[in-house]
């Protein structure tokens, strides 16, 4: 996969990158941590421009997010369901994906769709629910571009960093984003505890 990543990247510029972002969020098995941090290192060579680069990853995935967030608000979760649990192997998907991006998405609503852009795995899910909610178009947009524009110039940045090492980015980008992800979590149960007790 690295090698047609790169590929396609060399051949295409920055409508590959584009490109690439794009399927990354129709199919998740792309990872977009090894198309962004790539796209550094040829920021890096000096064949492309950093902000460019970011842009045109942004606007790939916030594209791709669209096909997601459309499917949940015309489908419906049950039927979302039933069909990842008989085709979602070929997107490496399932019912219990989509539960889990629900379950985030019915913690933090709005802020659930920024938020998730950072964790892969569940951010190009988080579109679902967003769909299945009926969350206005204008607020999705806004929320995933900040969180996008933060994760993608993030893996541009370790790329272009370091340099010709720019594929041990993924080694470390797995455990941050699991940081991420307890962090979210521990302030989510802090505010529930916090609600509870003025409550009592």
């Amino acid at each position: 996969m690295a090698e047609w990543i790169t590929n396609t990247m060399n051949s295409l510029g920055y409508v590959g990158i584009g490109l690439l972002m794009f399927l990354e969020n129709l199919f998740p098995p792309i990872p977009s941590e090894l198309i962004m941090p790539l796209a550094g290192f040829t920021v890096f060579q000096g064949k492309m421009q950093f902000f460019y680069a970011v842009l045109a990853g942004v606007l790939g995935t916030v594209l791709g997010a669209l096909p997601w967030y459309y499917a949940g608000k015309l489908l419906g979760e049950e039927r979302l369901k039933a069909l990842a649990d008989r085709y979602g192997k070929w997107l490496s998907i399932s019912s219990k994906d989509i539960d889990r991006a629900d379950d985030w998405f019915d913690r933090y609503n709005a802020k659930a769709v920024f938020f998730c852009r950072l964790v892969p795995g569940v951010r190009t899910l988080i579109s679902l629910p967003a769909g299945i909610s009926g969350m206005p178009m204008v607020p999705f947009l806004i929320y995933s571009t900040l969180g996008t524009t933060l994760w993608v110039s993030l893996l541009t940045y370790a790329g272009y960093a370091l340099g010709q090492n720019y594929h041990v980015v993924d080694k470390y980008i797995g455990p941050l984003s699991k940081v991420v992800l307890c962090i979210l979590i521990t302030a989510f149960i802090i505010w529930v505890v916090k609600k509870n007790w003025k409550r009592a």
